[in-house]
């Protein structure tokens, strides 16, 4: 009698959870799929049009599969040099040294400053008349770029942009270096070990989980990438930098006074999902057997 109270009185305490979850997760997504097979615009009824939309993204949409191209290059690009520029600062600033608390603060605060801000900042910056960067290539005398008007160069300044702001990622490697029991070190010391095979022998096999979080998050934040590109870019030039996300919002709500397209813009929305959640078992199928989990 005792246990079915108790387990009574935990259902009650966890239901307000479980009903934000359906209401604010579980609804949306259900109504989100329901309309990735209509012709809706948002204002009148959505009209049932079966597989029409996700025939017409595979088979006539100029623009999917070059998105699509992009965003894949995108992942490939971003995710390691996002994760390698976090581990590096993470190793720098993990050490007992005057003043590293000041360094770990400069390097956390991209994470906190307005978004907006930062990117538009970032536009005058690469501005290929005015902006810094091309006055630094001059000071250097080396040949100057029209950065987010360049094709070739758009993408690749784009990640530079996101790599300035690796904080997050630094803070959550910190905290799994500073986690690694110095015992460790001392021992592989007194055997001879330098510090390069030590960092490949115990530390990174020690912060294995959260080096696979880690990877998880970023990439999945790849995929989803959109402000660098909304504000910097606008998917130019040409469709250089067009990721899918900032393509669905175009579809959707770019033209949403003219010819809004929700429900194939919804449709892309869960191809998208399909791709990120295939990626996702992939990597952790791959990583399953070749991460330490600690101590059973």
């Amino acid at each position: 009698m005792k246990r079915r109270r108790d387990a009574i009185l935990g259902y009650a305490f966890i239901s307000p959870a479980i009903f934000g979850l359906f209401l604010f997760i579980g609804y949306p997504m259900v109504t989100s799929l329901y309309h990735s097979f209509t012709k809706w615009n948002g204002l009148t009824p959505a009209t049932w049009v079966g597989l029409e939309n996700y025939v017409f993204m595979f088979t006539q949409d100029p623009t999917f599969w070059p998105s699509l191209r992009v965003t894949v290059l995108w992942v490939i690009m971003s995710v390691p040099a996002t994760l390698a520029a976090g581990l590096a600062l993470a190793v720098l600033v993990n050490r007992a040294l005057k003043g590293v608390k000041f360094f770990r603060t400069i390097f956390y605060l991209p994470v906190v400053l307005p978004g907006v801000a930062v990117l538009t900042l970032w536009k005058y910056i690469y501005d290929p008349t005015y902006g810094l960067a091309n006055q630094l290539l001059q000071v250097l005398h080396l040949p100057t770029s029209l950065w987010l008007g360049d094709a070739k160069v758009a993408l690749p300044a784009i990640l530079i942009v996101g790599v300035w702001g690796v904080g997050g990622t630094m803070m959550i490697f910190l905290a799994g270096l500073q986690a690694v029991p110095d015992e460790l070190h001392e021992a592989a010391k007194v055997d001879g070990a330098g510090a390069f095979r030590r960092f490949f022998r115990i530390t990174l096999p020690m912060i294995g989980p959260i080096m696979m979080l880690q990877l998880m998050l970023t990439m999945n934040g790849a995929f989803q990438t959109f402000n660098q590109v909304a504000i910097l870019t606008k998917g130019g030039p040409g469709h250089s930098t067009n990721l899918l996300m900032y393509k669905i919002y175009n579809d959707g709500f770019a033209d949403f006074i003219t010819s809004p397209q929700l429900g194939y813009a919804t449709a892309e929305v869960w191809v998208l999902f399909v791709i990120v959640m295939i990626v996702t078992m992939i990597m952790l199928r791959i990583t399953r057997n070749r991460v330490y989990q600690g101590e059973a």
